[in-house]
């Protein structure tokens, strides 16, 4: 727990040194000890430059700006106010050592600053998750889902959920209420069953597309598979552009997963290359080739290679069991022509069929993302709260059901919504959630 009685300092700029760092305080004495560095305080939201000075020895330690921003309308809800310094290690060092001497100021944890947002009501728990994985994007469609939720809009289909499912219990308590009055509608409970029957679709529909969203968010994970020496490190190295993974033509010289990442189409792909398959005495290979199984098993797809050459073996025999999709290979097309059928044959050596093969991954990737709705939900978390609400909407429309029954029903369903945005039920969630934000966020 983080004790939010503090004020709280840390670098908020890149990696130093750099040609600017800023340093943000948050808290009851960011103005004071600001003040104590800088002699005055600047007009607030007004970039003011400032001698800053050690407040013991009174040396100067830097000049740069200072900018003050006061609660509750900083971007954590408390005052808050910004040091721009020279970007040298022993500038910040300094500065940093001057601030941290005064009582109660301290430096912060990882998202402490995004944590304050979200505790003083700033942001919601899908917007914090939001800017989390903006700040993590490496790919377009990556930093446009994120920005999307950072923005609020995921919160603003919640809060719509809330509040028909909150008028949908109006009626409802009404209806058993009030049941003797005249001006109490005879149909209410067949009004609020079409509205939680059009509401129980809105929310499928987000749920076809959450595992789009987890995708686009965590990888398209394609796992690269095959007999030995049939050329899946040289694959994953010519599609990384780099030596990712040793080459050799000693069989089994892959025991381990090796991953890289790649950015098709906006699209972020995880490419997985695995022991070769085969039946072999050693212990330590054998564990590698389980693991080249269970990374085919977990694989949004299977590339399963094999040499055009000798054209051995198909996927159910070396994978049984695997129900992923599976894209047939033929390597080292150069050495030999490769059989009339093949759909995909490659040559890593001339670079032959490797377009084709990276506009199949990127084909498959994009329509594993593609989205009917504007925002999706991105994480297991999402999903599973989704699943509950929408479990208590088909009991709630059982027909027959005492109209107190359904009520409470609705109650539940909008309590799991409000563990979604953060609202209820979160606590135990958020030393994770905000313990994956970098220093200083």
């Amino acid at each position: 727990m983080t004790q939010m009685d503090d004020t709280i300092v840390a670098l908020s700029s890149g990696a130093l040194p750099a040609g600017l760092a800023v340093l943000r305080l948050s808290g009851p004495d960011a103005f004071a000890a600001a003040q104590a560095l800088s002699g005055s305080l600047p007009a607030p939201r007004r970039a003011s430059l400032r001698r800053f000075r050690d407040p013991t020895s009174n040396r100067i330690l830097d000049h740069g700006l200072l900018v003050l921003f006061p609660g509750p309308g900083s971007a954590t809800g408390e005052d808050l106010a910004e040091f721009h310094l020279h970007g040298g290690r022993a500038v910040v060092a300094a500065v940093l050592a001057a601030l941290t001497s005064r009582p109660g100021l301290r430096l912060a944890q990882a998202g402490e600053f995004t944590r304050r947002a979200f505790e003083n009501g700033r942001i919601d728990l899908t917007e914090a998750e939001g800017l989390a994985d903006l700040l993590s994007a490496e790919t377009e469609g990556q930093r446009q889902q994120a920005l999307d939720h950072a923005g609020g809009a995921f919160r603003r289909v919640v809060e719509d959920w809330m509040e028909r499912l909150t008028h949908a219990r109006a009626m409802l308590e009404a209806d058993f209420d009030f049941s003797d009055e005249d001006d109490v509608s005879e149909d209410v409970a067949h009004n609020v069953s079409r509205e939680m029957h059009a509401l129980h679709q809105a929310i499928g529909d987000h749920l076809e597309n959450a595992q789009g969203g987890e995708i686009m968010r965590d990888g398209f994970q394609v796992a690269i598979v095959g007999p030995p020496n049939a050329g899946k490190s040289s694959l994953l190295n010519a599609l990384a552009d780099r030596d990712a993974a040793i080459v050799s033509d000693i069989p089994g010289t892959t025991r381990d997963r090796i991953e890289v990442s790649l950015d098709l189409a906006g699209v972020p792909v995880r490419l997985i290359d695995t022991a070769g398959l085969r039946q072999t005495e050693d212990a330590v290979e054998r564990q590698g080739i389980e693991r080249a199984r269970e990374a085919a098993r977990s694989a949004h797809l299977v590339l399963h290679l094999r040499p055009a050459a000798t054209g051995e073996g198909d996927a159910s025999d070396l994978l049984p069991g695997i129900d992923s999709p599976i894209l047939s290979v033929a390597t080292k097309c150069d050495l030999v022509n490769p059989a009339p059928n093949e759909a995909l044959a490659i040559s890593v050596r001339t670079g032959a069929g490797l377009d084709a093969l990276v506009q199949a991954i990127a084909e498959r990737a994009r329509a594993a993302t593609r989205s009917t709705a504007s925002v999706v939900p991105t994480r297991a978390r999402h999903r599973a709260l989704l699943q509950d609400t929408a479990h208590m909407l088909d009991e709630a429309l059982v027909p027959g059901l005492p109209v107190e029954v359904q009520a409470e029903l609705l109650r539940l369903a909008s309590q799991r919504l409000g563990a979604l945005v953060g609202q209820r039920d979160v606590e135990d969630l958020l030393d994770v959630i905000f313990s994956q934000f970098c220093i200083g966020k």
